[in-house]
């Protein structure tokens, strides 16, 4: 179908002789050739011929708005009107915007001024996104020269109208010959890609990526489009081919994706009515649902369309990285002549590039296509590789066959790449770069660019996986040991590190096949162990850690690690210190890989908290664990210690601590309890103690409440500090036998950190304080706007009720959707059913809250009454489900 449907120009120019309102004439042309654009791309049509007819009818628009506005011929003879940017290239999409250059020398524009005020005007009034500018031959001249991104912008400027001589002498006078030529052009563009890509931490693989900026995106191809046309002259990439840069497979390669991605902008521009480059959750299920992806036993229709996405972008990005290299190598060292050297018999380097020897290398030899990676791990100094080799690399991956996997000097090769002391991740994200990595492992293949559909995972689980091995591998690295000093203490000591960064490379390898991706992993991983010669026992362990890869995060984040039992029963899982030291170093890795903040000082804390105490456990003997009576008596005199040192009479700390129940002293350590002992002795008259400690051990602010009971207290607490934007982790409350209560809360400020600044450490005392002082002066409840994110997660509100083994409380877990205020409406709840809280545990992956609380009737034992239970489920599904009850679910766990 022509551009010619879309705007009948004989009917228009009618009209308009006939006295029709502009305005209406133009405004319908839009309108009507905006919906024939969109019902074509619903229909299929393919959206390379969309963007260019849009382009085209622009064209038309403008045409007739400047014939409107400036009829008179002698300022059309002495004006240029100019299309630059991506609307000069040809290229619109439906809102994108349509740059133009109003072009002519000084004296004329001054003259034109209020014919071309018109004219701008008509644009804005007809709903045109214009961007526009107003310059002299000069000032083109002068705006490029001083900004590369103008001169990018007049290299692609296209006449729309007026005189060619002036438009032609403007695109010679900021053509390369004088301003920017080819190899600072080069060298600027390449500097701005880089410094593009580090906005994006380097990676495409982002939870709601930029399809136009990110890396692998629209940019990195106009990029080449720059650069090629700038240097060679280039004036389509299809030239690419014709100049030697592509060969034919990959210029379809790099059309594919272009349109696969133009095709995802084009269709996020209708979702959005507006321009819009990120591809937002809001969007992400209708873009799939518009494409035709189905929902199946494993995926969701949402996750094969991203899944096709990431796929395209990492293949944009391979031949955006081979193609700037060969212009590298063509711009920057075409004029410098620099004699190979020699590496071995199959490599050589060449400007710090390794290249191979011969081109037939990799036929005669496929294993070069493992051993080029280590050598690259080996030399540090080498900077890269050629294009031509990474086009060889690519051209030869289907050598990586059964029988090269089956290759001792393949199993080698890689194996001692990864027992290498420097590189190891450096390497790997190249090998999947190239595809190799994906060749090798096809089980690492079936999870590239695999996304889960959740905020908790913000990254594909191939980018996720390599993260976690990076991690591990800067616990190994002694100039990395200020980042987390006990990770580098144990992982320098450890005497097979590659171990680990095996069960790194498998613990998630599984994720999207369906059933358990723990337990499918460690038995690829077995696989993969038995192919390579791994001895049984290093087998063992590394299919133990990816199988428990979780059990070290959920037992911290899920019970009450202060409970010796607990302690001692996650020791007999683990049975060794070495276990213990490979799953923290592991778990460590995983959490700070799932995203840039899911990792705080609370979970740095608590990991190594149970790292502490397990350690402890294991060098005991599993057979002799301590007892809660010797642990309480350990915490008592440690806290004597240090109250002594600070003058407090051990019989006034005594006779306080009788009145304080003997789970206080279990739960809390001696710094703590001596911390809350000498506030509490300190404390003068009948108004609430309310202290605060900025960062403790624990891993946040503490804030430790001692006040009579009162009912409701938990409830508008956790209202007030919700309404003081901090984020609840770890919650105690110990009741004493003379009706006070010893209440502690560890808090985080909204971005993960503890609270910092004595002002606003003084603001949360003074509002808790003016709380405690007026109990009946409730706060009102939370009403800060959900995030959007969380906005398109809907998780169905479970309850779950679970014995104690000690029969000392009941444990109660809740899995909702997080959102502001969840807290306090769950300590309503508790409340209404006058149910008592011992221990809250809040764990918030993403969207989904899994929070465990330790929580006991009246009498302080488990709740044994089934209607207890039953008023805590509709209290709590009641307030976070609202008409959506059926919905909700109720379990109680024996």
């Amino acid at each position: 179908m022509s551009v010619d449907s879309l705007f009948e120009q004989a009917r228009f120019e009618a009209s308009l002789q006939a006295g029709s309102a502009p305005l209406k004439l133009f405004r319908d042309a839009l309108h009507d050739a905006h919906t024939a654009l969109e019902y074509r791309f619903r229909d299929g049509e393919a959206v390379t011929s969309l963007v260019t007819h849009h382009a085209a009818f622009i064209d038309q628009i403008l045409q007739q708005a400047w014939q409107l506005k400036l009829p008179d011929p002698a300022l059309h003879a002495q004006i240029a009107l100019v299309a630059v940017g991506g609307y000069g290239r040809g290229e619109l999409h439906p809102h994108s915007d349509i740059d133009i250059m109003v072009l002519a020398p000084e004296a004329t524009l001054r003259q034109a001024s209020e014919p071309l005020e018109a004219f701008l005007l008509l644009l804005w009034d007809i709903g045109l996104e214009v961007g526009h500018s107003v310059r002299t031959l000069q000032d083109c001249i002068e705006q490029a020269r001083a900004d590369i991104t103008v001169a990018t912008n007049l290299m692609e400027a296209r006449l729309l109208s007026g005189p060619r001589a002036l438009f032609e002498q403007m695109r010679e006078q900021t053509s390369q010959r004088h301003i920017w030529p080819g190899r600072a052009f080069f060298q600027a563009k390449w500097e701005e890609q880089i410094a593009r890509h580090r906005k994006f931490h380097d990676t495409a693989f982002n939870l709601e990526p930029n399809i136009k900026e990110g890396p692998g995106g629209l940019r990195d191809i106009q990029t080449i489009g720059w650069v090629a046309k700038r240097h060679f002259g280039a004036e389509t990439l299809a030239d690419l081919v014709s100049h030697g840069f592509l060969n034919q497979e990959e210029y379809q390669a790099l059309e594919q994706g272009q349109a696969f991605l133009w095709r995802v902008r084009y269709g996020l521009h209708l979702l959005a009515k507006r321009r819009e480059d990120r591809l937002l959750f809001d969007h992400q299920r209708k873009l799939a649902v518009l494409f035709g992806y189905q929902d199946d036993d494993s995926r969701l229709a949402v996750e094969h369309f991203m899944k096709d996405y990431y796929r395209s972008i990492l293949e944009l990005g391979r031949l955006n990285e081979m193609l700037l290299q060969l212009f590298q190598e063509e711009i920057l060292y075409a004029d410098q002549l620099a004699e190979p050297k020699k590496i071995n018999s199959r490599f050589q380097s060449r400007h710090g590039f390794i290249e191979l020897t011969d081109p037939q290398v990799f036929r005669r030899s496929p294993f070069a296509l493992l051993e080029l990676f280590l050598i690259l791990a080996q030399n540090p100094a080498l900077r890269g590789v050629r294009a031509g080799t990474i086009r060889l690399l690519r051209q030869h991956r289907h050598l990586i066959d059964q029988g090269f996997r089956q290759d001792l000097r393949c199993r080698s090769l890689f194996m001692e790449l990864l027992r290498q002391p420097q590189g190891v991740t450096h390497e790997l994200r190249r090998m999947n770069r190239y595809g190799i990595l994906a060749a090798y492992l096809p089980v690492f293949g079936q999870v590239v660019g695999q996304m889960q559909h959740d905020l908790f995972h913000v990254y594909t689980v191939d980018e996720h996986t390599l993260f976690v091995v990076r991690n591990l591998r800067r616990f190994m690295i002694a100039e990395h040991h200020h980042e987390f000093p006990l990770c580098s203490r144990i992982g320098q000591q450890l005497p097979k590190p590659e171990l680990l960064y095996i069960a790194g490379l498998f613990h998630d390898i599984a994720k999207g096949r369906g059933g358990d991706h723990s337990q499918l992993g460690a038995e690829d991983a077995e696989a993969f162990c038995r192919q390579h010669h791994l001895s049984d026992y290093d087998t063992h362990l590394i299919s133990w850690l990816i199988r428990n890869h979780l059990l070290m995060s959920s037992t911290a984040q899920r019970k009450d690690i202060s409970d010796p039992d607990v302690i001692n029963a996650f020791a007999s899982q683990l049975g060794s210190q070495t276990y213990l030291d490979y799953l923290y170093l592991l778990t460590v890795a995983d959490i700070r890989a799932t995203s840039p903040t899911v990792w705080n000082s609370w979970k740095d804390a608590l990991l190594a908290e149970l790292y502490h105490s397990t350690h402890k456990a294991l060098r005991r003997g599993l057979s002799n664990p301590v007892a809660e009576g010797e642990l309480i008596a350990d915490h008592m005199q440690d806290a004597l210690r240090i109250l002594s040192l600070q003058r407090i009479p051990e019989k006034d700390a005594r006779a306080l601590w009788q009145r304080i129940n003997q789970e206080y002293f279990l739960r809390y350590n001696g710094a703590e309890i001596a911390w809350h002992t000498q506030g509490i002795l300190q404390h003068q008259g009948d108004e609430p103690l309310v202290l605060l400690r900025q960062q403790t051990e624990r891993g946040g602010t503490e804030i430790f409440l001692y006040t009579p009971i009162r009912a409701f207290q938990f409830s508008t607490t956790t209202t007030l500090l919700d309404q003081l934007g901090l984020n609840i982790v770890s919650a105690r409350i110990i009741p004493s036998t003379d009706h006070y209560t010893l209440d502690t809360f560890i808090v985080l400020e909204g971005n993960g950190q503890p609270i910092q600044g004595q002002y606003r450490l003084e603001e949360i005392r003074q509002q808790l304080r003016l709380l405690l002082l007026n109990p009946d002066q409730n706060p009102a409840r939370v009403q800060r706007q959900m995030a959007r994110q969380l906005k398109h997660f809907s998780i169905k509100t479970r309850v779950l009720f679970h014995d104690d083994p000690h029969q000392e409380h009941s444990i109660m877990e809740v899995i909702t959707s997080d959102r502001p205020g969840l807290l306090s409406c769950i300590a309503r709840a508790l409340a209404t059913c006058e149910v008592s809280l011992k221990t809250a545990k809040i764990a918030t992956f993403g969207e989904r809250v899994e929070d465990i609380f330790f929580i006991t009737n009246q009498q302080g034992g488990p709740l044994s009454d089934e209607r207890q239970q039953g008023c805590l489920i509709d209290a709590i599904v009641s307030a976070l489900e609202g008409d959506n009850r059926d919905d909700a679910e109720h379990v109680a766990a024996r």
